[in-house]
Formats: structure tokens, sequence, C-alpha cells
């Protein structure tokens, strides 16, 4: 195998064969091609796409490039959610423990932040100790007892994913269908999945801007992982505005504790959240219908069973005993907290929700390089849904920032990013279309 003559052909538009792209994928895992050609291949898939053929063979080339897991002796459904990424997106947090507690198995494969995306394993290192890296035996063993595991791709888990994923993040190469689509279900197929539900976003604050797109890669996914053997659905949900009313990783942790205690009810969250807990649920064979599920997923809520498992899940990876009981012990906060003022009075109309993450990331909440190290406290919160009356001078989020400069310059940018009209308006519905 010729890498650059792979990259070659691909750059040529040609159709490469299974074979060719196994052996590629391969020599990307064991390190005999370099980081250079693998972002020339990423970028020649960019433009030139893949075949669903092609995007199949991508996936199980790269789910096959390290250990595949089993748990047939676990005695539950193993289930998984997955999203596209998007900014305040912290849905994973909240939903593996509620469906734990319903009498789901979920081993969950996460990752860090893209691009202007939060990463859920980012979020979870804001937690003094947790251990987003486990050996095999401490996943299996959280998972048995307490019913759920968030973690990132150790190195036996599609590792080609794992090298390939932190080079399309500093190479433009995020959104192509076919390499989201591999990226995704690699690391699903490997962790043994039996159902997965898919969170497919559209919007500013996506990568896919179109319901459109978001639906062309809802599927490829879908048809990729029922092809695979995994009973997969998917919801194509609205990104053009924040999911939460927080983005940044300790203030997501926060909002994430705040939703498991019950004071996020109402939200669109909280919508997108019941959503999926009933589609895991009829999927995995506990609940017999959506609506018998989300009473099941409430029910886990009010109960406290919820935040019990999230809290028992910390703590099995490593993290305090007893974090949700005393968060303000263990997350630090950041020094500057400064508003945002709404520069006139209106209505809050729309929302250029990528700018938002990428004033996370000029915070130093994200990356610009996969070596950079990451200021766990800053971000926005209190941020207002789109359809909110306000007054000029009116806070429309606050800034959690390292020093007062910082807090400055992105109290300007988060002004920019909104548009305030004179007639009302509304959030749109945050579930646009379910694909199967």
């Amino acid at each position: 195998m010729i890498p650059q003559e792979i990259i070659r052909r691909k750059r040529d538009g040609e159709t490469l064969a299974a074979t060719e792209i196994a052996d590629f994928i391969a020599a990307l895992s064991n390190g005999s091609i370099s980081e250079g050609q693998a972002a020339a291949f990423a970028m020649a898939v960019f433009f030139r796409g893949m075949t669903r053929e092609e995007t199949v063979a991508l996936t199980l080339a790269m789910r096959d490039s390290g250990d595949v897991l089993s748990w047939a002796d676990i005695g539950k459904p193993i289930s998984d959610k997955h999203s596209t990424g998007g900014v305040g997106d912290n849905v994973s947090l909240m939903l593996a423990p509620i469906v734990a507690a319903c009498g789901l198995a979920v081993p969950m494969i996460s990752g860090r932040g893209l691009g202007h995306t939060g990463g859920t394993l980012d979020k979870l290192e804001a937690i003094p100790g947790y251990d987003v890296m486990p050996d095999e035996a401490l996943f299996r063993h959280t998972v048995r007892h307490v019913g759920c595991a968030i973690i990132g791709q150790t190195g036996d888990l599609a590792p080609a994913d794992k090298r390939l994923y932190a080079i399309r993040d500093v190479t433009a190469t995020v959104d192509s269908i076919p390499l989201i689509t591999a990226s995704i279900l690699s690391k699903k197929l490997a962790a043994g999945l039996e159902t997965l539900v898919l969170d497919v976003k559209f919007g500013s604050g996506a990568f896919m801007l179109s319901a459109e797109e978001a639906e062309l890669l809802a599927s490829a996914l879908v048809q990729v992982a029922n092809g695979a053997g995994v009973k997969t659905s998917a919801l194509i949900t609205d990104m053009n505005e924040p999911l939460a009313d927080a983005a940044g990783n300790t203030l997501e942790i926060i909002h994430c504790l705040d939703f498991l205690n019950g004071r996020k009810t109402g939200t669109r969250i909280e919508t997108l959240i019941l959503a999926f807990a009933a589609e895991m649920l009829v999927q995995g064979g506990v609940a017999a219908t959506l609506a018998e599920a989300e009473t099941m997923a409430r029910d886990a809520l009010s109960s406290g069973r919820a935040l019990e498992r999230f809290g028992q899940m910390v703590s099995a990876l490593g993290g305090p005993v007893d974090f949700v009981e005393r968060p303000e012990q263990y997350l630090t906060t950041a020094p500057h907290v400064v508003p945002v003022p709404a520069p006139k009075s209106g209505w809050l109309s729309t929302c250029q929700a990528r700018d938002l993450g990428m004033a996370v990331v000029e915070l130093g909440g994200g990356r610009r390089h996969p070596s950079d190290k990451i200021d766990h406290r800053v971000g926005l919160s209190a941020i207002l849904p789109l359809g909110t009356k306000v007054e000029a001078g009116q806070p429309i989020a606050l800034v959690h920032a390292a020093s007062r400069e910082d807090a400055a310059r992105i109290v300007a940018s988060v002004q920019q990013a909104y548009t305030i009209s004179e007639v009302p308006g509304t959030s749109a519905a945050v579930i646009a279309k379910r694909v199967e």
C-alpha cells in the first residue's frame, strides 16, 4: 500500500476499494503514515466525498483498528446516544443516568471538543479525579454496577478514529458526512452496542447548517449502523441557539446538576432529553411505547434516582464520593463574571450559535490546537432563549473569564451574535424530524 496513491485516487474523485481503505486505516493506526498524509486524505474525502460502500468500509476499518467489546454477560440492554455536536449541548451527562435508572446499560464512548462545539470529556474533566480513560476492568465494573459510564476512547477502542479525530479538528475537515459517519459509528460499534439513538443537529451552531443537510447525515448514519446490526434511529434537532443556558465545561456540569435536581423544567433541553430517553427505552425493550417511556424517565428524575446514578458514576470513575451533594467544594470558578447587556430593547430573534461556541474557545474553554490545555472555569451562563423580551441594558448572558480584558472582548462578541427585533418572535421547535 502506497499512501500517496490512495490520497491521489480519492483526490481525483475515484472510488476506493474496501481493501485500500482498510490498508490506509491500518497504517494510520500503527503510525506508518504521517499526520500530513492523514490530513491530505481527510481533505480529499471532504472535497470528493465517499460512496455508501466506501463509508461502510471506512467505518468498519476504523472499528476494527482496535478492540470490539462484548457485553453478553451483563444481562441488560446495551444502549447509547450520540450527538453530532453543538453549543451548550450537555445532554449526555443527564441522559445516561436517567436511562440507567430505568434499566438500561450505557457504555458511552464520548469525545472532546471539536471546532466550536464542546466535548463531553472536557466537561467531565472539570470534576476533580474523574477518570475519562479508565482501564477496561473499571469501565466494565462501572457499567455493571452503576448502569452507565461516560469515558473516552481508550488506546484499544477505535484508535484510528482517535488519531483522525484530532487531525480533523485542526484542518477544517470536520463537516464531512463520510468522516462524521465513520467517526461516530466506529466508536459506537467498537463499544458493543445493541441500540443507538442519534442527535443530528442543524443550524448556526451545528456542523450541518440546514435541516436538509442534517437529514442526509442522519440517513447515512442510520443506514450504516442498522446495516452493521445496531438498531438505530435519529432525531434531527435545532441548533440555532445554545441548547442549555450555559456553554463551558464547569458551567455545563453545574447545569447538569441543576437539571438532575429538577431546576430546569419546561426548557428546550428537557424536551430533548426526555425524547431521547423515550427512544432508548423503547429500543431497548424496557418500555412498550414512547409515552410510557417518557413517564419512566420523568419518574427517574423526580425521584432523585437519576441524580443518584450520576453521583455513583462520578465516584466509581475516581471523582469525589459527595460530588452531587457538595459540588461547590470541588468545581473551580472564573475570577471575573461580567454581564452582557442588551444593546437595545426588543425581542431576541436570532443567534449565531457558532459565534458563542467560538467565544468559549477564545476564553480558553476549547482548543485551537490538539495539545492546548483547557481552562474549565470559563464560558457563558444565564443565556436567555430566543423569543425573550429584553430591555436595553438587561443581561442576556454572563461571561465567565480569566481576565477583565477577556471578559470585555467576549461581551462585545456575544452582543454581536444576537439580533434584537422590534416584534415578538419564538424559538423554533427543538425536534424537527425523526429518522429510522
